[in-house]
């Protein structure tokens, strides 16, 4: 096989893997929140996060305020519904993205 037609195997190979990328990647959100103090904390807002449908995985940094929210394939999640499971755990949403 010729340097060349090594070459486009490569890009269609590098085409047919962007393309499916979106099939099976997760959705990622970031949200800030208020009042994040201690694993306590960070154990309400995960009892709350957990239970809403789709998601997968949580990581909490405590210092930063920050939850990271993993959703299962397909699967999506609101400003909205966030901002709801937050308030229920007794705390406020600053930032969702």
């Amino acid at each position: 096989m010729t340097a060349a037609g090594k070459a486009l195997r490569i890009l269609v190979l590098l085409a047919l893997v962007a393309a499916s990328t979106p099939a099976w990647a997760a959705k990622v959100y970031k949200i800030r929140v208020d009042g994040l103090a201690c694993p306590f904390c960070a154990y309400g807002i995960e009892k709350k996060l957990m239970a809403v449908p789709g998601v997968k995985s949580l990581g909490i940094s405590i210092n930063k305020g920050i939850v990271t929210v993993t959703m299962r394939k397909g699967a999506t999640l609101s400003r909205d519904t966030a901002s709801r499971a937050v308030k229920n755990a007794g705390f406020t949403m600053r930032s969702f993205r």
